[in-house]
């Protein structure tokens, strides 16, 4: 019951996702043509909006889930982890034709083909996390 909230929020942001189509395998071909700016609009005021609410949260002392306030933690600076990581993370998600989020939400819509996709993520988070102390950081 308690986590009622976290379900209710999941099927709302879902159906967002899917009316704004988010989650459309075309749409996200033509983000990565270049041919449309849809998806870049949707991804710029998601971090636009999450800045934003960040920023607020901050500046009211709102505190998280377990009453401490809310503190983003400053990430060593480097660029060739990310390049790679964000290279690998683009890749799967230009394969796939979905990122991490869309892939429940294209199960539940009934493209059952995303079971494999989902398995496979999971499997590569596995494997990642086997792998993790012999890469570097």
């Amino acid at each position: 019951m308690k986590y009622l909230k976290f379900l209710f929020v999941g099927i709302v942001f879902g159906i967002i996702l899917m009316k704004s189509e988010a989650v459309s395998w075309y749409r996200i071909y033509e983000m990565f043509r270049f041919e449309s700016f849809h998806m870049y609009g949707i991804i710029g005021s998601a971090i636009i909006t999450g800045i934003l609410l960040l920023e607020i949260s901050r500046k009211m002392g709102v505190k998280n889930i377990e009453g401490f306030k809310i503190n983003v933690i400053k990430k060593r600076k480097g660029y060739i982890n990310y390049i790679a990581g964000g290279t690998i993370f683009g890749l799967g998600w230009a394969l796939a034709g979905a990122c991490p989020g869309p892939i429940f939400i294209l199960i539940g819509a009934g493209a059952t083909s995303m079971i494999i996709v989902l398995i496979s993520a999971v499997l590569g988070t596995f494997v990642y996390g086997l792998l993790r102390n012999k890469l570097p950081h």
